[in-house]
Formats: structure tokens, C-alpha cells, sequence
């Protein structure tokens, strides 16, 4: 691989590894934020909302930025805009800076996830490129379960405003590096525009449907105001849909992807059930510290079944997916998610981990690794090899999406506490298992083997 390879390959983990932490850790903090600025279930809503938002309406455009200015001249720009943003949240005086800075984040996400991937595809080829993109998945994997660990026992030993410094160097070194040993790709010399009205319009239209299914989760109940703000929302999406319709192929989200009912099936299922995951990241925590009197390191390790047993069994269950094709495991893995929620309704307030959780997130974990590798064999199998760059872009941003949208809808949950927060959690789960279900159903219904064009 050579030095100059390797120091690629950290660049684009240290890179990667900003966003996945972010995603995950402040999860933990929520109780702790919470206690100290105040604002409420809306308030820690929006701080994963603020920073979902952003990831999942310009990932796509963050690609678009990469392959015309240069993969490495995005990256570093993302990694900086991250790292200042990191800065402002933990020196954030009040939650609405705080929410601010998290959006930023989310824009610097953007642009350094599509480019660090993209960055190891185009430095490394055959093999190496394999083993490559292997590593950086694996580390993903191992941000995912530590993260939470490090952040929660950053915020019981010292505060929660180190789960935002821990990035600082994280950053530096990334940019250093990247500076100094990635290739400086030209800039694309042909003059397609970029889609910055499909970037407002998808960014706009999320956020006011976001802000409307927050404002009309928690006790307020439906109001005038929610009501036309998500009537607007909805509005702007279908509009960024209908500009997508004319930009064609020089559209930040090409439609003619969805030409394939096999990929249409696929983006819902992947939106469902990283909707329900979402729910589980975002509750669980919250449920463990504020109705069991866990502490944050704690909530944090509760959660690490999940990216272990995915790390260790993902390779080996995408090899029998392989063999055996992808439907099988997409419909059999969200079901089996769907029943590993539904262990989880044994949680009370007297929760006792090995007993009450363990079981429950092992399972969710089995279905999880059934159902993600073989799903990203099968969106690549159903469009030709021309569109697979922008199918895994989209199928990624859907992802984001239906975090976005599940954290939005949380309200009702978040809003309790003390006793009345583990039966507000046991709905929630029960609609988290009958979303996976409907996940598992959408491979059943709409995908089929004969729909993959790129074989």
C-alpha cells in the first residue's frame, strides 16, 4: 500500500470518523444538555434535528462539490467548517447557538463524508481498494461502539461540552494530513451546473417539515401554525422533485434511479428501518439515565451489541447474500429487528441490563446484519453500473432522512418523565417493530431478483 497509501487511508478514518461520532455521541448528552440549558423535548430534538438536517439534504450535493472543485480541496473544507463548528457548540452560552452550530456541523458532515469514501476509491484500485474500504468500515464500525463509551464518560467526569473538543484534534490532524499527503485531484473541466435551487429547495422543504412534526409532537398537540408550516414543507419537496424532473441527469438526485420499482422498494425499506434504528439510538439512552438512573457511560456502553456484532458478521453475511441472493435476508432481517423491539417492551423503570436490554439489542443486532450489507448489494444490483456513485449516495441520504424524520416524531416520548417516560418509550418501540415489519414487506412486495439491471 506505501506510506503515502496508508497516511491516505488514516486521513479518510480521522475524516469519516468526525461525522459517525457526532451522530451517536450526543445521543448521550441529551439528559445533560437538557439539564443545563433548559428548552425542553423540542429543544433536544433539534439538537440531532439541526444536525441530520443539513447530512441528509447536500450529502448528495457534497459529492456534486467534490468531483467539480476536487475531492481533497472539499474534504479539507469540510473538516473545517466541522472542527469550527465543534469549537462554537462547546462554548455555546445558550441551546439556540448550540442548535446553530449543530446545523453547521451537519454541513460539514456533508462535505467530508461522499469525499472521504470517494477520495479511498479513486487513491487505491483492485484488491488494495477492497482492503481499503474494508479498514475504513471497520473503523467506522469501532467509532460507532466506542464514541458513545468516551462521550458518556466525558460528560459523567468532566461535562458535556467535551463531547464537542474531542473533535478539535481529531480535525487538525485529519486536515494536516490531508494537506500534506492526498493527491490534489484536478477540478472537472466540464461546465454542467450544480444544483444549488435542488440543495434549497430539499434543504428548506426538510427543515419546515422537521420543524412542524417537532412543534406537533410533545404535549402542544396540532396547531394552526404546524398545520401550514408542514403543508409548506411539503410543498417545496414536491417542487424540488419536479426540478429534479428537469435537471436530468445534471439533477442532484437523478429520478430516473426510481425507473426501477427494485430501487424505489429498496429507498423505503432503507428509510424505515433507519427510521426505527434511529428511534432505538436516540431513546434508549435517554430512557436508561432518566428513568433508571443510569449514568451516561453507561447508557453509552448500552448500546455497543449493536456495531460489534455488525463489524464481526457483516462480511460473512454479505458473502451468503452473495451466494444466495438479497431478498431472503431483507425480508427475514427487518423482522427479526422488528422482534428484537418488541423484547424491549420488558423495560420498566427497574431496568436490570442483562436481563431487560441485552437480549433484546442482541437480537436487533442479528437482524440488523442480516438486512444492511445485502442491502447495499441489492441497490447496486438494480441500477446499471453508470448510476451505482449516486445510488449509494441517495441510499445513504435516505438513511439520514428517516433518522431525521424519527427524531422529529420523538417529541411524545421525550416530553415525559419519572414513571410515565417507560410507557411512553413501550409505544414508541411498538411502532419502531411494525415500521421494520413494513420494511421487511417492502422487499417481499417490491423488489425482485429479475429487477437488478447492472448484473
Amino acid at each position: 500500500m506505501g506510506i503515502r497509501g496508508v497516511l491516505t487511508l488514516i486521513t479518510c478514518v480521522l475524516a469519516s470518523s468526525l461525522a459517525f461520532i457526532d451522530s451517536s455521541v450526543v445521543n448521550v448528552g441529551l439528559p445533560a444538555i437538557g439539564r443545563d440549558m433548559g428548552g425542553g423535548h423540542s429543544g433536544l430534538q433539534w439538537l440531532i434535528g439541526g444536525y441530520l438536517l443539513p447530512l441528509s439534504a447536500l450529502l448528495l450535493l457534497g459529492g456534486s462539490l467534490g468531483d467539480r472543485f476536487g475531492r481533497r480541496r472539499v474534504l479539507i473544507l469540510g473538516m473545517l467548517i466541522f472542527g469550527v463548528a465543534s469549537v462554537v457548540c462547546g462554548l455555546a452560552p445558550d441551546l439556540a447557538t448550540l442548535i446553530t452550530a449543530r446545523f453547521a456541523q451537519g454541513m460539514g458532515a456533508a462535505l467530508l463524508m461522499p469525499n472521504s469514501l470517494a477520495i479511498l476509491g479513486a487513491s487505491f484500485e483492485g484488491e488494495k481498494q477492497g482492503r481499503a474500504i474494508g479498514i475504513w468500515a471497520a473503523a467506522a464500525a469501532g467509532t460507532g461502539a466506542g464514541g458513545p463509551i468516551l462521550g458518556g464518560w466525558l460528560i459523567d467526569t468532566v461535562s458535556w461540552r467535551m463531547i464537542f473538543f474531542i473533535n478539535i484534534p481529531l480535525a487538525s490532524a485529519a486536515i494536516y494530513l490531508a494537506w500534506k499527503f492526498v493527491e490534489n485531484d484536478p477540478r472537472r473541466s466540464d461546465d454542467i451546473p450544480l444544483d444549488w435551487l435542488g440543495a434549497l429547495l430539499a434543504t428548506v422543504g426538510l427543515g419546515a417539515i422537521t420543524w412542524s412534526l417537532i412543534s406537533v409532537t410533545g404535549p402542544e398537540s396540532w396547531s394552526t401554525v404546524g398545520v401550514v408550516v408542514l403543508l409548506i414543507g411539503s410543498i417545496l419537496l414536491a417542487v424540488f422533485l419536479y426540478w429534479e424532473h428537469l435537471k436530468g441527469s445534471a439533477a442532484m438526485m437523478p429520478l430516473a434511479l426510481f425507473g426501477s420499482p427494485g430501487f424505489t422498494g429498496l429507498t423505503l425499506l432503507t428509510f424505515l428501518l433507519y427510521g426505527a434504528l434511529g428511534c432505538l439510538t436516540i431513546l434508549l439512552p435517554y430512557v436508561l439515565i432518566v428513568a433508571s438512573g443510569y449514568s451516561s457511560t453507561q447508557a453509552g456502553a448500552a448500546l455497543l451489541p449493536i456495531p460489534l456484532v455488525l463489524a464481526a458478521a457483516s462480511p460473512w453475511l454479505g458473502g451468503l447474500a452473495g451466494r444466495y441472493g438479497t431478498q431472503p435476508f431483507l425480508i427475514v432481517g427487518p423482522c427479526i429487528v422488528a422482534a428484537g423491539f418488541l423484547l424491549l417492551l420488558r423495560m420498566g423503570t427497574d431496568v436490570v441490563y442483562w436481563r431487560d436490554v441485552l437480549p433484546a439489542l442482541g437480537v436487533i443486532a442479528v437482524g440488523l446484519t442480516c438486512a444492511v450489507a445485502p442491502l447495499t448489494t441489492a441497490i447496486f444490483a438494480c441500477v446499471d453500473k453508470t448510476h451505482t456513485g449516486s445510488a449509494s449516495g441517495l441510499n445513504n441520504a435516505i438513511a439520514r432522512t428517516g433518522g431525521l424524520v424519527a427524531t422529529a416524531l420523538l417529541g411524545n416520548v421525550l416530553a415525559y418523565q419519572g414513571d410515565s417516560l417507560p410507557h411512553a418509550f413501550h409505544w414508541a418501540v411498538m411502532l419502531s417493530a411494525m415500521v421494520c415489519a413494513a420494511a421487511g414487506a417492502c422487499a417481499l412486495v417490491l423488489w425482485r431478483p429479475s429487477n437488478a439491471q447492472g448484473k
